[in-house]
This record gives C-alpha cells, sequence and structure tokens, in this order.
C-alpha cells in the first residue's frame, strides 16, 4: 500500500492518530521529524540552528523522499513539511495526503498545554499564541488545503476519543484492521 502522509498544523494530531492508527492497521508509523533526527543524531532545534531553516528544510526533503519509498506506512509530517520545496504535491503524487483539520481554539488549548515542549512557541503568551497560531495557519492553509482529503482532529482529548478518531479514521480510508473490536 502506498504511504499515507498526515498533514496539518503542530498539534492537530498527526503523531496520536498515527500511532493509534498504526497499531490498530499493522501499519509502520513514522513521525518525520524523529526520523530525521534519529538519522542525523540531533534535534530540529539543533539541525535549525546549525543549518539554518534552509538547510533543515533540505534535509527535511530529502528524508520525505525516503520514508515515501517505504510501504504500508503513515507518515506524520511536520507542520511546514507540505509547504516547501514541492513537498505537496510530491507527497499526493506518491501516496494519500490527508490534512487533520483541527479548529483554532482546540489547537490553541492543546499547544498552551504542550508549548515548553515547541521552542517555536515556548515563552508565549497565552494570546500571543493565539495570534501566532492564526497568522501561521493563514500561511500555510492553501498548501494543506491541496491534501486528497481532509479530516477532523478535533477529538484527541481521552482514550476514547483517540480510539474512535482512529477508527473513523480507518474507515473513511478503508485500511484493513489487524486488530479487532474487544
Amino acid at each position: 500500500m502506498r504511504p499515507i502522509f498526515l498533514v496539518g498544523y503542530m498539534g492537530c494530531g498527526k503523531s496520536t492518530i498515527g500511532r493509534t492508527v498504526s497499531r490498530l492497521t499493522g501499519m509502520r508509523f513514522i513521525d518525520l521529524d524523529s526520523y530525521i533526527e534519529n538519522r542525523y543524531h540531533a534535534t530540529v532545534s539543533e539541525i535549525f540552528a546549525s543549518h539554518g531553516e534552509a538547510g533543515f528544510r533540505d534535509i527535511e526533503h530529502r528524508m520525505l523522499h525516503e520514508v515515501a519509498e517505504f510501504e504500508d506506512v503513515i507518515v506524520a509530517c511536520g507542520g511546514g513539511t507540505p509547504c516547501f520545496m514541492g513537498n505537496m504535491d510530491y507527497m499526493n503524487g506518491c501516496g494519500t495526503t490527508v490534512f487533520l483539520d483541527t479548529p483554532i481554539d482546540r489547537l490553541h488549548s492543546r499547544l498552551m498545554r504542550g508549548r515548553h515542549k515547541r521552542p517555536l512557541i515556548d515563552g508565549k503568551t497565552d494570546s500571543e499564541l493565539l495570534e501566532f497560531i492564526v497568522s501561521a495557519l493563514d500561511k500555510r492553509r492553501p498548501h494543506y488545503s491541496k491534501a486528497q482529503m481532509s479530516f477532523s482532529s478535533e477529538l484527541l482529548e481521552t482514550k476514547s476519543e483517540i480510539e474512535n478518531t482512529a477508527r473513523e479514521f480507518i474507515h473513511k480510508l478503508s485500511l484493513p484492521l489487524t486488530i479487532q473490536d474487544e
């Protein structure tokens, strides 16, 4: 099966849905940022610091092409991945792209809780964070909207919501379940 690429803004649930779908289908889950970090033995922040954004985007582009060669994978792309170097068109050509669409208030709530783990937003006040999200989404939405399908990732706050959302995702994409209902 061709790769499935999850795209969307940080906090939309790409890793959460990807891991759960992986567990339920037996597909391999790849978080593109983690894949890059493992290959380069450095964090994304360190790569940005040493290579600049252009250097990071080049690495990201090459690693995206690498994981796109794999079969039966679900790839959680970085929030900016679809926005550079023709990556969105490439993903559309070699796999299935799914935009995880999440309301701004839900993104804001999730990112307020986890902002200390994300250097890009760490230290922002709640109102600065909201302005940052709105501005970034305005710039990125044209790229995200090129995805072959859109899927709501609003309900991911509890284990039950995550499981139900992942099963809905699996059904929508007609993926085979390897773990049946208990």
